[in-house]
């Protein structure tokens, strides 16, 4: 499975929101996303995509979206 998938499905299984149809909307505003599910989410994502994600790098305009977090991974798979 690749990242984008990887990515919704895990958005899904943790915060019960099927956000493929909203790859590009800000999570925050449509109430997927808080401060506490964003540290659920990295350390979902430290652990499934065996990342370490630096704290600087989760602003809430960075990773705000679907899209966003998908292009955030693969930069740190990349790097």
């Amino acid at each position: 499975m690749d990242v984008k998938n990887e990515v919704i499905e895990m958005i899904k299984d943790l915060f019960m929101e099927d956000v493929s149809d909203m790859m590009d909307q800000d999570l925050f505003d449509a109430g997927v996303l808080d401060s506490m599910a964003t540290v659920e989410l990295v350390l979902e994502i430290e652990s499934k995509f065996n990342v370490k994600v630096p704290v600087s790098d989760m602003g809430r305009n960075d990773w705000n979206t679907a899209n966003k977090i998908i292009e955030g991974i693969e930069e740190l798979q990349n790097a």
